[in-house]
């Protein structure tokens, strides 16, 4: 059951991180290959996307 709680919250907080990253004003194709890395790696792509990737990527992918 706990298990099936931390899956949940890794789909939503996965989803939002996709939602984010598509508003970027980026390239489409870059910005559809940071949202695949970040929803196959789960929460390891999650972190370094919460941590580091919101502030750093938008710029670098420009």
């Amino acid at each position: 059951m706990i298990g099936f709680i931390i899956w949940v919250i890794g789909v939503v907080l996965a989803i939002k991180a996709v939602l984010e990253i598509m508003r970027w004003n980026v390239d489409g194709v870059k910005k559809l290959l940071v949202a695949i890395l970040v929803l196959l790696t789960s929460w390891i792509g999650l972190a370094v996307y919460y941590f580091w990737g919101r502030e750093n990527l938008p710029q670098m992918l420009k």
